[in-house]
């Protein structure tokens, strides 16, 4: 077996030899290709051959790596700049020699979004125009001002990024929740879809997108608000609070002067919402003259006895109305502990639900909250062909036809009293109407104070007639003329009364051509 395996390995290496020895030139030479010339002619045409492809081979390899030296310049080129306009967006806290820091430095820029937009602190602003306005939301309705003649003011999010963007934030919102629940060995409340009450949000378009949203809590009067911000990225929790309203009493302020039947209508609203539903609740009236005093007196003395409701104070004035006046004598005259005030008119009308967004959206020293309100269209143009008007609760619908976003008008507001005193209060040169809410809303513009505006579901504004008076200056006048206008109807129910004319001809000619045929 020894000599047999020798004897293999021998002859193995032999022939490996055989194989692998490389010829030599003369050998090589010596056995042109068929068809070749011989002797030394076509050695040197075999030779001259070989060099040829060579040459070309070689030239070859020298244009690709030109490419490929091409190539790489201009992907350098695209990636440095792509890495410059990265570092612009970021900041000058980005170094290029330390790519570990990228992820620290892009997590820093996103939480600086949170700090440059209004979450922790309100910003100085110019104008009141300046004011980015959120938007309220429930499950399924958003409530927007921007509609313009397409878009109504409540609708559901007809475009999916929309739709997408608020159910991710309210299920990030539920998983905060119920992440925080499961870390504690106790019992509690597990959150879902339906504890959420609504949301509001509002984008800076330099900064990102901000996302307040309440829900239910554990007890009656007790809510839970998670704050989100999207800073252009993943959206980041911000805050995760437990809010209890239980004590909270709102001071709702209303300046009258005559039009007792409309405190009447006020007072069925405030019985109803105020006292029955909500119950946390005081009423000031400032009343001016002398003129239906005793009325207004009686009713609210008769709804104080029949619901058994003390909580009121009425003040009365001898002097020429003033709303900005009556308003700040009523806030001024609260001698309790700092209370919510809601400065309030007469013809508006407010849900038990609007009181709790009151509370929610006000902060002393930090927030106040103006709602934008729904006015309502004048009913008699409105169900004008039904016939009859309906009930008001029946008329208490947001639509395109039956009213707008008041978004021009700051009269509504909900503030604490130590920063409505704080802030100065109302300019008491303004007389009579217009003008007064605006120059508080200003001051507020112009603090530190973060500013609530958004439009909500539970705050009407009823329709009523009305009188621009001689009285008024050049620009309260103009301003009452808007308002007026505005009030009446939409764009097509004016748009049928100036045309009722020709639709009645149509109507005319139509019943013609029908008896003809």
């Amino acid at each position: 077996m020894v000599v047999l395996l020798v004897v293999l390995c021998s002859a193995v290496s032999v022939l490996y030899m055989l194989a692998c020895t490389p010829k030599g030139i003369d050998e090589q030479l010596a056995f042109p290709r068929a068809n070749s010339p011989t002797g030394k002619e076509g050695y040197q045409a075999i030779l001259q051959e070989r060099e040829e492809q060579h040459h070309n081979y070689i030239n070859s390899l020298k244009k690709q790596i030109s490419q490929l030296k091409d190539e790489l310049q201009e992907r350098s080129e695209q990636l440095k700049s792509l890495q410059d306009h990265y570092t612009d967006s970021l900041g000058p806290g980005l170094e290029h020699s330390n790519p570990e820091k990228t992820p620290a430095d892009l997590l820093e820029f996103l939480r600086s979004q949170i700090d440059r937009a209004e979450v922790h602190a309100g910003a100085k602003l110019p104008t009141e125009y300046a004011a980015v306005p959120f938007e309220s939301f429930t499950l399924q309705k958003v409530y927007q001002l921007e509609t313009g003649l397409t878009r109504h003011p409540e609708e559901k999010p007809v475009r999916k990024d929309k739709r997408d963007e608020l159910a991710e934030a309210i299920e990030l919102a539920l998983e905060t929740l119920n992440s925080q629940n499961s870390d504690s060995n106790t019992n509690h409340h597990m959150y879902a879809a339906s504890d959420f009450i609504e949301g509001m949000y509002r984008t800076e378009k330099d900064k990102g997108t901000l996302y307040e949203l309440t829900f239910k809590g554990d007890r009656s009067h007790e809510f839970r608000r998670i704050v989100l911000f999207r800073p252009f990225g993943p959206i980041m929790k911000v805050k995760n609070e437990n809010l209890n309203m239980a004590n909270t009493l709102i001071n709702i302020v209303v300046p009258l002067a005559k039009r007792a039947s409309k405190f009447r209508q006020f007072m069925q609203n405030f019985r109803e919402m105020g006292i029955e539903q909500d119950g946390r609740i005081h009423l000031t009236v400032v009343y001016f003259g002398k003129e239906q005093m005793n009325e207004v007196k009686a009713i609210l003395e008769n709804t104080s006895k029949s619901a058994n409701f003390k909580n009121f104070t009425f003040i009365q004035l001898n002097e020429e109305f003033s709303r900005g006046k009556g308003l700040d004598i009523g806030a001024r005259i609260w001698k309790g502990n700092n209370v919510v005030l809601f400065f309030c008119d007469v013809d508006i009308y407010f849900t038990a639900e609007f009181l709790n967004t009151c509370r929610l959206n006000t902060q002393p020293g930090k927030k106040v909250f103006y709602p934008v309100l729904f006015s309502q269209y004048n009913p008699g143009i409105i169900y004008g062909h039904h016939g009859s008007i309906p009930p008001l609760e029946q008329q208490l619908v947001i639509k395109k036809e039956t009213g707008f976003w008041r978004d021009f008008g700051f009269g509504m507001t909900c503030q604490y009293r130590s920063d409505f005193i704080n802030i100065g209060g109302f300019d008491l040169d303004i007389k009579g109407w217009g003008g007064e809410d605006v120059h508080l809303y200003r001051k507020y513009l112009h603090s530190n104070l973060i500013v609530v505006r958004t439009p909500v579901r539970g705050l009407f504004h009823l329709w009523h007639e009305k009188r621009c008076l001689d009285e008024l200056t050049p620009e309260q006048y103009k301003m009452c003329m808007q308002s007026k206008a505005m009030n009446e109807a939409s764009h097509g129910q004016l748009g049928m009364l100036v045309f009722r004319h020709e639709i009645e001809a149509h109507l005319r000619k139509q019943k013609t051509s029908s008896k003809k045929t």
